[in-house]
């Protein structure tokens, strides 16, 4: 019984903890060296409409007259690198007309001391493709807590000894197509003795070339753009000739996207910034902290009126609601280890508000049910085991219509080829809404926010008010909204 009664308070206290490090972090200072273990609120990145960014156009070097497959190959490498950096509100298109690829990213937390030409600078330096013995890498941090990946292994080969990459139909080994697509390089005569040794090697197992990070098991080649692994083929036998395939489980644009990944390192021109400017926010840091203190307020009304309303399990539905929007601000601001930190935007912003009324939905249909089995005369412990299994399939119905919409949201801006996912870009596309990473950024926190729905909804507050009605001081059924017995 003691055990039973401890539990309201070590999921109290751990909600607790949890909010106050996703809120101010935790830090050590140490003179003038502050070291980040856990980010908090003000080191999320913002997006465009918040608090502005860059605009910057990109061009071949030496007047090289670019092909549009170039341009969709330097489209794609840009991609890469805003995703490597945590950026989702990010826009990159290309002007085939002219030979330009544009780009938009909004300004790095703590602008004041943001360098934007250098982040210009660097953004635009030439990709570099390698092959690399192996997949295995190490990682550093430095002291504001970020994340460098430092690629491992023996270089094969470098964008330079690609020819070409593109697409084609998979077939097995009877000759017959799968169903499926490939791959296919093409290298440079500078590649052909360097990648038969590797491929020999790796298929008579080599432990340079073990898939350490992965399987842990198969032997393979990895494919780095930059600091990012794009792809880790296993090598089945030894490659000889200037020609090879990687399969895989490739739907079309899964395979024209590493192919146009792999050709974007092996542009045979360099980048130089045509313009650059800085954007002005549409919104504003003002409109922020308007909204964040009315979000606050609001949450508070929530709070007060679940506790009015439904006593005892309003105070936990409250504590409950508090854990999911520190859980999604936590995802964002990369608290996990797991998931690199996110861009917050407006949009962002919307997802959370809407994953709390469906926090204050699951809590009310739950109440409700307390309430219409305490009337039937169950006994207390009776009626809450009841009140929550009859209410999670509601709950589950609810929140996974949600789930869907937030996937397909993620999916139709992000990597996506479903047909769902293409038709909503285009709708969106046709009547002039960015595709890049605003609504993504949308189906990221409304998604998130539904999933922490769940944790601290459904089981964390389950767990805190069957623990509280073991008290003997908390087993009056009208603190349950129950008529007293």
């Amino acid at each position: 019984m003691k055990t039973r009664k401890s539990v309201f308070f070590i999921v109290f206290f751990l909600i607790i903890a949890f909010a106050a490090t996703t809120v101010f972090g935790v830090k050590n200072q140490y003179g003038d060296l502050t070291t980040v273990y856990i980010k908090g609120l003000n080191e999320i990145r913002l997006g465009i409409d918040i608090q502005g960014g860059v605009d910057v156009t990109f061009g071949p070097e030496d007047g090289v007259d670019a092909t549009s497959d170039q341009l969709t190959s330097v489209e794609e490498v840009m991609k890469t690198r805003m995703i490597s950096l945590g950026i989702n509100d990010y826009e990159v298109y290309k002007d085939d007309s002219n030979d330009k690829v544009i780009v938009r990213f909004p300004w790095q937390t703590g602008e004041s001391d943001f360098d934007p030409e250098a982040a210009v600078a660097e953004l635009g330096e030439t990709a570099k493709l390698t092959f690399r013995a192996g997949y295995n890498y190490t990682t550093d941090v430095d002291d504001n807590g970020n994340q460098t990946v430092n690629p491992s292994g023996d270089i094969i080969l470098e964008g330079t000894d690609v020819d070409e990459a593109y697409v084609q139909l998979d077939y097995d080994s009877s000759g017959h197509q799968t169903g499926k697509y490939a791959v296919a390089l093409k290298l440079k005569e500078s590649g052909v003795e360097a990648f038969e040794a590797a491929t020999a090697a790796a298929a008579n197992g080599d432990s340079a070339y073990l898939d350490t990070m992965g399987s842990g098991s198969n032997h393979v080649i990895s494919i780095w753009m930059d600091r990012t692994c794009i792809s880790y083929p296993k090598v089945e036998k030894a490659i000889s000739g200037d020609s090879c395939t990687i399969t895989g489980e490739f739907d079309y644009d899964g395979a024209k996207s590493l192919a146009d990944k792999i050709n974007g390192g092996a542009l045979p021109f360099n980048l130089k910034t045509e313009t650059f400017k800085t954007i002005s926010p549409s919104m504003g840091k003002g409109a922020l902290h308007i909204m964040m203190i009315s979000g606050v307020i609001a949450l508070c009304i929530i709070m007060i009126y679940m506790i009015v309303l439904y006593r005892l399990p309003g105070f936990v539905a409250a504590i409950a609601l508090l854990g999911q929007v520190a859980g999604t601000l936590a995802v964002i601001s990369g608290w996990f280890g797991f998931e690199s930190s996110n861009t917050l935007t407006i949009p962002g912003i919307a997802g959370i508000i809407l994953a709390i009324g469906m926090g204050v939905d699951c809590n009310i249909i739950t109440g409700e049910r307390i309430k219409e089995e305490l009337n039937t005369g169950k006994s207390l412990d009776s009626a809450l085991k009841s009140a929550y299994k009859r209410s999670f399939t509601s709950i589950l119905d609810g929140n996974m219509t949600v789930i869907i919409v937030a996937i397909i949201l993620m999916g139709a801006f992000g990597v996506s080829s479903s047909f769902f996912a293409k038709m909503l870009k285009f709708l969106f596309t046709w009547f002039g809404v960015s595709t890049e990473g605003t609504i993504y950024s949308f189906g990221f926190t409304l998604l998130t926010g539904v999933i922490f729905n769940f944790i601290m909804g459904v089981l964390a507050s389950r767990l805190m008010l069957t623990s509280l009605s073991k008290f003997k001081c908390f087993q009056n059924r009208k603190l349950y909204g129950g008529a007293e017995k």
